[in-house]
């Protein structure tokens, strides 16, 4: 990885492009390596401009903060400074690199630790690091030409104003909640200070005698509710449609309102709960039976789905076993099973009195090597010289093809070049052959396009990623989008889909911190804007329960407790509004809309979850009503139920998917 290239970009883009111009600043952050400061395997998301968790419910602070924090310091070469809370080391190393010695306090002695075999390992000998309550400094070491805290007080600790020299500079988050300020403490003599107020922020709180205790709110879930969030709560209890079951007939019927949308999106707020899966299985078999739809689309591979679609068509499935790759759980569980199991049972009734087919298939763009499979399968049956020219040019893939993240690392080395004109050519020509090809409007030709698409766009994604920012998420999106543009194309305009995805892709980006702070936009955001009036989005959401989730990337599958919603959000609104299960119609109400509008707290969870460093990992700042046209609410969930190996002769073989 070209890591000096990828620094450059986010000091040009994230700190330079927002404000920041002390050189020492920016010479700065162009030697240290951020990458170095992150856990193992985060090392691709370094340079986005957005906080990382780093465990004990702690996080490196985005680029741009860390930046701004000591700019407003003003440090010489000369200055002696304390920096409180040294989290991951980033940004003592770069105050190292301006100031002649720096001294650190983190009251987390494993996070102490690692960041001085860090120090040790990148040469950074002007740090000392000790194990301490931070609202009390470092009082031996005193007096500091600047003292930086990168942790939030309820006030500014008394301790460290004292151990200012006069005319050093103190800057500290100072407030509680959602509302805390950057304030710069400037001693002017012996018990005189001046003080700036330098913005909103938002930092993990200051622990300590000094400060905020350990049962924080941030950490906990005890907060009293404001008037303005009561109000709320009993606008959305008075709105709420409630239902006593998923199962109950009466529970469909409530989305009979959609029927007139061409296309549905159904999200969740974790991809590891129990009622999320049932809710969406249930909500599609209504509208396909009394309302026209007739296709699903999920957030999944699309060779793996491509098998799913097979299978429940009464054909062979196709090489390859689907869903293979983490997160298996995400769609090899009992509740999807069930789903896709009705779905074949149907496809077979509608046989008889020539009804069309339901069809399945998948958004995403991952699996490469099930992609160059269905190219080359259709290429041998109408063109094997074609064949034989494909095999050639997605012969740069094949190293990369059972774990193509590797070939995003390998294309920005010197010793391999990007294959991506070879792809995108071969992807031209089987669209070019859809003019000609008397067979091109039969689902081979399908498949075989939109396998050629996955790879040329997976190429790509692949390489981006490693750039660091938004130009990742919304490739992968946009492709999301593309995909559902050709299926429509291609069913004809009596074409209706319900697409399943997680609610920070089915929601639209535009009213959440993912435009705001990163500049992402979403799938549902542009099923918006290509199909204006005929768009319905629904999120869904919990309070409380279990989930299954992994702790990392390619980790174990665990069943995890949730922890409460936190005070603030738009979750614990909902729970407040003390009914178990309901749901609202976000454009049915004016007063609940513009209730709803206010910017809160949302809570994400994919494919992993950390409950101790949930409010940084998990929540985003969101406006419910305009990111949704619909929030299908349950208090308390459950987890998904993954499917186990079976005992055969052949040894142990899972029952999905050709069990029914």
């Amino acid at each position: 990885m070209d890591m000096t290239r990828i620094r450059d970009h986010m000091v040009e883009h994230h700190v330079v492009g927002r404000g920041i111009h002390d050189q020492n600043v920016t010479r700065a952050m162009r030697m240290v390596p951020r990458e170095k400061f992150v856990d193992p395997g985060f090392e691709e998301f370094a340079y986005e401009d957005a906080p990382l968790a780093i465990g004990e419910g702690q996080t490196i602070s985005q680029p741009f903060i860390v930046a701004l924090m000591i700019e407003k310091a003003d440090l010489d070469a000369g200055d002696k400074v304390l920096e409180v809370g040294t989290g991951s080391g980033y940004a003592s190393a770069l105050i190292s690199r301006i100031a002649r010695h720096v001294y650190s306090v983190e009251r987390h002695e494993r996070l102490a630790l690692q960041a001085r075999e860090r120090f040790e390992r990148l040469g950074y000998c002007n740090i000392d690091v000790r194990v301490g309550d931070g609202s009390k400094g470092w009082a031996k070491a005193a007096p500091f030409d600047a003292i930086i805290v990168s942790a939030g007080a309820p006030e500014v600790p008394a301790a460290l104003k004292e151990q200012l020299d006069l005319g050093g500079r103190l800057i500290i988050p100072v407030g509680g909640g959602e509302e805390q300020r950057l304030k710069r403490i400037t001693r002017t003599g012996p018990a005189t200070f001046e003080e700036e107020d330098l913005g909103g922020v938002l930092f993990v709180p200051l622990i300590g005698e000094d400060a905020w205790t350990a049962a924080h709110p941030m950490y906990t879930a005890t907060a009293l509710s404001s008037p303005t969030e009561e109000v709320s709560s009993k606008l959305i209890s008075a709105a709420a449609e409630e239902f006593s079951s998923i199962e109950d007939k009466s529970f469909a019927t409530l989305f009979d309102r959609f029927a007139d949308s061409r296309i549905v999106l159904l999200g969740e707020s974790s991809h590891g709960t129990a009622e999320f899966y049932e809710t969406r299985a249930a909500i599609s078999r209504h509208l396909i039976a009394h309302h026209g739809f007739n296709l699903i689309a999920v957030e999944a591979d699309w060779p793996d789905a491509s098998a799913i679609d097979h299978w429940i068509n009464g054909q062979r499935p196709t090489d390859g076993e689907p869903f293979s790759r983490f997160p298996r759980w995400m769609w090899r569980n009992l509740e999807f099973s069930r789903f896709i199991g009705w779905m074949k049972e149907e496809n077979e009734r509608g046989k008889a009195s020539h009804k069309d087919p339901m069809r399945f298939y998948g958004l995403d763009l991952y699996n490469m090597s099930g992609s160059i499979r269905s190219v080359l399968h259709y290429l041998e049956n109408v063109s094997p010289e074609t064949a034989k020219i494909a095999r050639e040019r997605y012969g740069c893939l094949s190293p990369w093809q059972s774990n193509p993240a590797t070939y995003g690392r390998a294309v920005l080395t010197e010793a391999y070049r990007s294959c991506e004109d070879a792809v995108l050519k071969q992807c031209t020509e089987l669209l070019a052959r859809s003019l000609n090809d008397a067979a091109s409007d039969n689902d081979d030709f399908l498949n075989a396009v939109q396998s050629a698409r996955l790879l040329a766009a997976a190429e790509r994604y692949y390489r981006v990623m490693y750039y660091g920012g938004a130009e990742a998420w919304n490739l992968r999106d946009s492709y999301m989008a593309d995909t559902v543009e050709h299926l429509l194309d291609f069913h004809g305009p009596a074409a209706k889909i319900i697409i399943w995805a997680h609610n920070s892709h089915i929601g639209d980006a535009r009213y959440t911190d993912m435009a705001t702070a990163r500049d992402e936009l979403s799938l549902g955001q542009l099923c918006r804007q290509r199909f204006a009036g005929m768009t319905s989005l629904i999120g869904l959401g919990t309070h409380c329960g279990e989930v299954i989730a992994a702790d990392d990337w390619d980790g174990r599958a665990e069943r995890k407790q949730l922890n409460p919603s936190l005070p603030q959000s738009y979750e614990r609104l909902c729970h407040d509004a003390a009914k178990p299960q309901f749901l609202l119609d976000l454009k049915a109400d004016e007063e609940l809309h513009a209730s709803l509008v206010e910017q809160r707290l949302q809570r994400f969870i994919g494919v992993i979850y950390r409950p101790e460093s949930e409010r940084l990992s998990h929540y985003m700042s969101t406006s419910l009503s305009r990111q949704y046209d619909a929030f299908i609410w349950f208090d308390e969930t459950h987890a998904l139920s993954p499917l186990v190996a079976q005992q055969s002769g052949k040894g142990d073989q899972e029952t999905f998917p050709y069990c029914f």
